[in-house]
């Protein structure tokens, strides 16, 4: 078990093998089948160049291993790089060691698979930066995001207010022609009572005088009248 931990894998010696320059022109046969390991391989393998990591869209993020792809040229050849040393970490066969024996373990592992720990820890740094370097450009965007939305808010206020300010307008006005009608019906309701008296006047000449004194109502002359009958 012991000795497949530490040997360098099948595929990694196979990429290796591959990868001295050749005098004569390349082998597209090779080449073709060189690439398709190198691309299926694992963490601790190279894969394709990549220029940058995909832009994610609004609310969605590159996963980590696209993020990585944006600094793959400048990270060390290397069988064992951070992530599997990450990977070895967490293996159930280290789990019952101490910090100290999982680290002799690892040096032993770097030692026979011929990698530097400057490598690994160089391969730890870059990675590092391309994810916060990623993290930067988020904010960025995310700050442009957001002042966004919150210019689009402002102007959506400025047309609600505008918009309330005209219904507002439009209520008063209302509120103003209810206040003319009602100001109008009390004037024809004063000119009423001043009608009603000018007829209860004339009717009171109709019949005898009441005992009271001043203007009655036209009921009550009407009253008067029905008794002289």
């Amino acid at each position: 078990m012991l000795r497949k931990w530490f040997s360098v894998p099948e595929e990694e010696e196979i990429a290796q093998e591959a990868m001295p320059v050749r005098s004569g022109p390349p082998d597209p046969t090779r080449e073709h089948a060189h690439q398709h390991e190198v691309s299926g391989a694992r963490p601790g393998n190279a894969p394709p160049p990549q220029t940058s990591a995909p832009a994610a869209a609004p609310g969605r993020y590159s996963s980590f291993e696209q993020i990585y792809q944006s600094v793959i040229n400048k990270l060390p050849r290397i069988n064992y790089n951070i992530l599997k040393v990450a990977e070895m970490m967490i293996s159930p066969h280290l789990t019952a060691m101490s910090t100290e024996a999982k680290r002799c373990s690892l040096l032993m592992a770097l030692e026979a698979a011929g990698v530097a720990v400057e490598d690994v820890l160089q391969d730890a740094v870059l990675r590092q930066k391309a994810l916060s370097e990623y993290e930067e450009v988020q904010k960025t965007r995310l700050k442009s995001f957001e002042q966004t939305k919150a210019d689009e808010n402002a102007k959506i206020q400025a047309e609600l207010e505008k918009t309330t300010k005209a219904h507002m307008a439009r209520i008063q006005a209302n509120l103003d022609e209810v206040a003319r009608e009602q100001d109008s019906f009390r004037g024809w309701q004063k000119s009423k009572s001043q009608e009603c008296d000018r007829l209860t006047q004339a009717a009171e000449y109709c019949v005898p005088q009441s005992n009271g004194m001043g203007v009655s109502s036209l009921a009550a002359v009407l009253e008067r009248a029905t008794l002289q009958q």
